[in-house]
């Protein structure tokens, strides 16, 4: 059976629990999950509005990403979903997890998992700020 369960760029909420059960799995001693939100501030300034935009390409490298991180750590599981479109304050971006026979391989392949996606996968954040200045972020920031 495949490692990769769930993969996705979706413009609808993401569902902790859809990820969660998609790594599932009796062989696994450990299960890690990341949840990326959106917070009300950056760089100390508020944060009124927050959009992402993938890359048409996007999923292909989300994939690539995961399938290097399945190559280079022994798991039972990983899935990743990443959110585009105008996202709210507390709205969920991303979620990852991982599962594995240990603690320690989820722990390290979770932590590599989301910090690949936000440096390799075309998606990008575009926040505005209160003070009416914006800025646009590569990756997931």
């Amino acid at each position: 059976m495949d490692v990769i369960r769930l993969l996705g760029i979706r413009d609808t909420p993401l569902s902790v629990d859809e990820v969660l059960g998609a790594v599932g799995d009796h062989a696994a001693g450990g299960t890690t999950i990341f949840v990326g939100t959106v917070r009300s501030q950056d760089h100390g300034k508020p944060v009124t509005l927050l959009s992402y935009s993938a890359h048409p390409n996007a999923e292909a490298e989300l994939r690539r990403v995961a399938e290097k991180v399945a190559a280079d750590f022994p798991l039972t599981a990983l899935a990743a979903v990443h959110r585009v479109g105008d996202l709210e304050l507390g709205d969920t971006a991303v979620i990852v997890a991982v599962a594995a026979a240990h603690r320690g391989e989820a722990f390290e392949a979770s932590r590599r998992l989301i910090d690949d996606l936000k440096r390799e996968v075309p998606i990008w954040k575009h926040q505005v700020f209160a003070d009416g200045t914006a800025e646009w972020v590569g990756s997931c920031g």
